[in-house]
């Protein structure tokens, strides 16, 4: 059975959209608050926070598979909306968004993903490898977002559980 190909999730913060468009624009934190997205690099002397048209590489993980992907940054409007496509050989494969929203003195942050194209071994490990993928990357994205949320609102959530003393 085909995983989803684009989906969405919703969270409130009690921030200014200017307080998490500040996170949001340092993809480079990406591994901070994503259980999938474990590290992000620029490429091309790129930096934060991000700009339309740079690059970074993204490695992820989902269970024991391990992979990397080129990114293009395609929108970065402070404070409103940031958005990004993982790319192969210069194709759009997956458009990732993250759209703020003021709303009651806080900020609505919607994430969503829309698949434009899979080369065949990518949508093989999206339909056949991952198992339960739509249920665990929605998972995943509530996680970030609620990581984003903890950062923004001044509380600190831990990525992992705390080391226990011997």
């Amino acid at each position: 059975m085909a995983s989803a190909r684009q989906g969405v999730v919703r969270i409130h913060v009690d921030a200014a959209p200017e307080t998490v468009w500040a996170l949001l624009a340092h993809l480079d934190r990406m591994g901070e608050w994503s259980p999938e997205c474990y590290r992000v690099e620029w490429l091309d002397g790129a930096r934060s926070p991000a700009q339309p048209g740079a690059r970074f590489k993204g490695w992820n993980r989902f269970g024991r598979m391990r992979w990397a992907v080129t990114c293009e940054v395609k929108a970065a409007d402070p404070g409103r909306d940031l958005a990004w496509s993982t790319v192969e050989k210069d194709r759009e494969m997956v458009r990732w968004n993250y759209r703020l929203e003021p709303v009651d003195g806080g900020t609505d942050i919607t994430e969503s993903f829309e698949v434009r194209w899979l080369p065949f071994l990518a949508r093989l490990a999206e339909d056949v490898l991952m198992r339960d993928r739509d249920r665990r990357r929605e998972e995943g994205m509530r996680t970030t977002l609620e990581r984003i949320r903890a950062l923004a609102e001044g509380t600190r959530q831990p990525t992992s559980p705390p080391k226990q003393d011997p």
